[in-house]
């Protein structure tokens, strides 16, 4: 089983948008996500899960586009920033070749968890970095982290 998770690439600053959840990509972001794609290129995957903020989503739409992946972009609020890593974890239950798109703390939290179980400092990840997770099936504790690509 594969897992890939993205964070969303830059966005605007705080305070720029009422709510953080309506943040845009800036140019950047865009550019740093078109390269996190290109490292998807040829990947089996077969679902792309995103957070409903907009910066997310936008992440999401650019690596489906990049991808020329067919399916709809799956909008889940597990994926929000303060989400708790095992909530993420049932939720995954079911999923392989999947590519998650989402917020910090919970990337890091949740690559941390899915390596070595509850209680580990999360992993450093930069906007529109990309991890690969693999392992036999989905064990909290029991996934390996392959590779942390960042832009």
């Amino acid at each position: 089983m594969k897992l890939w998770v993205l964070r969303h690439g830059e966005a605007e600053p705080h305070g720029s948008k009422p709510h953080d959840s309506e943040r845009e990509l800036t140019a950047n972001g865009r550019e740093e996500v078109l390269r996190a794609a290109a490292n998807l290129m040829g990947q089996p995957l077969t679902a792309i899960y995103a957070s409903p903020y907009m910066r997310a989503q936008q992440t999401a739409q650019l690596v489906r586009e990049t991808l020329g992946f067919e399916p709809e972009i799956r909008i889940v609020e597990w994926l929000t920033p303060d989400t708790d890593p095992d909530k993420v974890a049932e939720q995954l239950v079911s999923v392989s070749e999947a590519l998650l798109v989402s917020h910090n703390p919970l990337v890091g939290n949740l690559l941390s968890y899915l390596q070595h179980g509850a209680g580990y400092p999360p992993e450093r990840v930069s906007t529109a970095g990309l991890a690969e997770l693999k392992g036999d099936e989905l064990l909290v504790g029991s996934m390996t982290l392959d590779s942390i690509k960042h832009p």
